[in-house]
C-alpha cells in the first residue's frame, strides 16, 4: 500500500518550556498528520543525549530522553506547579533548543517531581523495573555515578567501579540509592507518556518510525555494563573506532569515534544483545530505521590514535546471520535499511536478503560531484520496496539546497522533468517527484512542505555547532498546509 509520512524530531515540536516533548503539541501534530493524509511520523533517536547533544550519541540505547517528558503532564499529576515551570529560564529563542539551559534547569524540575511522586508506593513502578531490569538497573546506576563523579567519562572513574567489582557495585548501589531511583523514575515517567502518545497515534492510523544508530556512544551504560561486546583492551580503552573512509564529499573521511563491536562475541552469544535491542524497538515503534546499515556487511575500522579516517580499513560484519537470528527470535520486524553512501554489491545483496526497504534521497540524484549523478537515486530506478525522501536530517532543506546547487544541477533537474522551471519552482517539483515515485513509502521533512531555508536545518555532518536545535512553530501548521499535503497524497495515490 502506497503511503506518505513526515519527518520531524521530537525536540523540534512546538510548545512551552524550551524543547519539543510529549505534551499537547505532540498530540496536535498527530492530528495534523491525520488531517494531511499521512500514515507515518518519522522521528530521530529518542535516547538521553550526551556530549554534543546529538541523538546519535546517547548514554543508553534502551533509555528515553528525560527532556521529552512533558512538564504539563507532571503539572496535571500535581507533581509540579505551573508557576515553578514558568519561573525557569529555558532559553530566549523559541525557535531553537538551548541544551545548556535544559541541562542546568529542566532536571531540577524533574527532581522536584520525583520527590513529590512518592514513586516507591506505586506497584506499576516496580512492575516497570522488573520488566526492564536487563538494562534499567545498569543505566540508572551509570547516570547516578556520572553525577557522583561530576560528569566525567566512566573511563576516569576509580578502577573498582569502572571495572564493576562486585563490592564496589554493591557499595554505590546502596550509597546512591535515591539517585538511582530518580533515574529509574525518569524512565518510568518517560515510557508511560511515550506509550500513551503512541497509542493515540495508532488509533489515528499513524505509525511511528523510530531511528537507531548502528553504534553506541563510548561513554555509555551499554559499554560500561557490557565491555566484552566491544573492541576494548583489558583496561577498557578502545582499540579502534568507527567512521567512514575519504570520498569526494570528505577528503579525510569521517572519524565518528564510537567503539566497534566484537562480532565474534556477539555471534557466540547468539546475538542476544542485538535481539534485545531490536525487541525494544519493536515494542516502542511500529517501524525502525537503522542508521549506517552497510556496517553489517563491512565496517570501517580506524586506529584509535588516528586523527582522521584516512588510515582506516574495512572488516567483515555479521552479515545475514544477525538478521536471521532476529527473525528467528522476534518474527518479522519492520526495519528500514539506511543504505546511503558508497554502497557495494555485497551491501545491496544483504539488503535484498533481509527483504528490508532501502532508502532513496532525491537531493542525491542531481549531485554533479558524481559523474552522471548517482543514478540509484533517480525515481526511474526505484523498486517499490524502498522509502524515498527529499532529504534527511543530515541534508539541507529543499529550499536551501535549491539556493545552493550549481547551474549544471539546475539543468539536470529541468532536463529530467522536461519542464521550463524557475529556480523557486524547483522545491515543489522535487516534492512531486518524490511523492509520485514508485516507492511504497514517501517521507518528507516538514521543513520542505513549509518551504523553510537553512535556518531550519537539523544537522550538518562533521560539525558540532548549531545542530539538533531547530523547532517548529505552532502557527506554521496551518489548514492550508495540511490541505496542500493531502492534495499531493491524493493525486499520487498515497491515500
Amino acid at each position: 500500500m502506497r503511503a506518505g509520512g513526515i519527518l520531524l524530531p521530537i525536540f523540534s515540536l512546538p510548545g512551552k518550556y524550551g524543547i519539543g516533548c510529549m505534551s499537547k503539541e505532540a498530540y496536535d501534530f498527530i492530528d495534523f498528520l491525520e488531517e494531511s493524509g499521512q500514515k507515518y511520523w518519522q522521528i530521530l533517536p529518542i535516547g538521553p543525549t550526551s556530549f554534543g547533544d546529538s541523538p546519535y550519541q546517547s548514554f543508553s540505547t534502551f533509555a528515553g530522553n528525560p527532556y521529552f517528558i512533558s512538564l504539563e503532564d507532571l503539572i496535571d499529576q500535581g507533581l509540579l506547579k505551573e508557576d515553578e515551570c514558568e519561573a525557569i529560564d529555558f532559553g530566549k529563542n523559541v525557535e531553537k533548543v538551548d541544551y545548556d539551559k535544559m541541562y542546568q534547569n529542566r532536571i531540577k524540575l524533574l527532581r522536584k517531581a520525583y520527590v513529590r511522586s512518592k514513586i516507591y508506593k506505586k506497584h506499576e513502578f516496580f512492575q516497570f523495573k522488573k520488566e526492564n531490569e536487563y538494562w534499567l538497573r545498569d543505566y540508572a546506576l551509570f547516570m547516578a555515578l556520572k553525577d557522583w563523579f561530576e560528569g566525567v567519562s566512566f573511563m576516569e572513574w576509580p578502577e573498582d567501579i569502572r571495572k564493576r567489582y562486585k563490592y564496589s557495585m554493591d557499595y554505590y548501589q546502596k550509597t546512591l540509592y535515591y539517585e538511582v531511583e530518580f533515574y529509574e523514575y525518569l524512565q518510568y515517567e518517560f515510557y508511560c507518556q511515550w506509550f500513551k502518545l503512541k497509542k493515540y497515534a495508532n488509533e489515528k492510523g499513524i505509525q511511528i518510525i523510530g531511528d537507531i544508530p548502528i553504534y553506541v556512544a563510548y561513554d555509555s551504560a551499554d559499554v560500561w555494563s557490557r565491555p566484552e561486546l566491544f573492541q576494548l583492551d583489558e583496561n577498557g580503552n578502545m582499540t579502534a573506532v568507527a567512521g567512514c573512509p575519504p570520498d569526494k564529499f570528505s577528503k579525510l573521511g569521517q572519524r565518528w569515534g564510537n567503539p566497534l563491536y566484537r562480532w565474534d562475541t556477539h555471534r557466540a552469544q547468539n546475538f542476544d544483545w542485538w535481539i534485545k535491542r531490536i525487541e525494544k524497538c519493536k515494542c516502542i515503534y511500529d517501524m525502525v530505521r537503522i542508521d549506517h546499515f552497510r556496517g553489517f556487511d563491512e565496517y570501517y575500522s580506524i586506529p584509535v590514535d588516528a586523527e582522521d579516517a584516512s588510515m582506516g580499513h574495512w572488516e567483515p560484519g555479521p552479515g545475514i546471520d544477525l538478521f536471521l537470528a532476529i527473525r528467528y527470535c522476534l518474527g518479522d520486524v519492520q526495519i528500514i535499511a539506511e543504505d546511503l553512501g558508497h554502497i557495494t554489491e555485497s551491501v545491496k545483496e544483504l539488503v535484498r536478503e533481509t527483504g528490508f526497504p532501502s532508502m532513496k534521497v532525491l537531493e542525491f540524484a542531481f549531485d554533479s560531484r558524481e559523474e552522471d549523478g548517482p543514478k540509484d537515486y533517480l525515481p526511474y530506478n526505484y523498486d517499490k520496496n524502498c522509502v524515498v525522501y527529499t532529504g534527511t536530517h543530515d541534508n539541507e532543506t529543499l529550499m536551501s539546497w535549491t539556493d545552493n546547487i550549481k547551474k549544471e544541477e539546475v539543468g539536470k533537474i529541468k532536463e529530467y522533468t522536461g519542464k521550463v522551471l524557475k529556480k523557486n519552482e524547483i522545491p515543489d517539483e522535487m516534492l512531486r517527484m518524490a511523492i509520485s515515485s514508485t516507492a511504497r513509502i514517501c517521507i518528507i521533512p516538514i521543513q520542505d512542505y513549509l518551504g523553510l531555508g537553512d535556518e531550519a536545518r537539523i544537522n550538518t555532518p562533521s560539525t558540532v555547532e548549531n545542530n539538533w536545535q531547530w523547532r517548529l512553530q505552532k502557527e506554521q501548521l496551518t489548514k492550508e498546509v495540511a490541505s496542500k499535503i493531502k492534495r499531493f497524497m491524493t493525486i499520487y495515490g498515497r491515500i
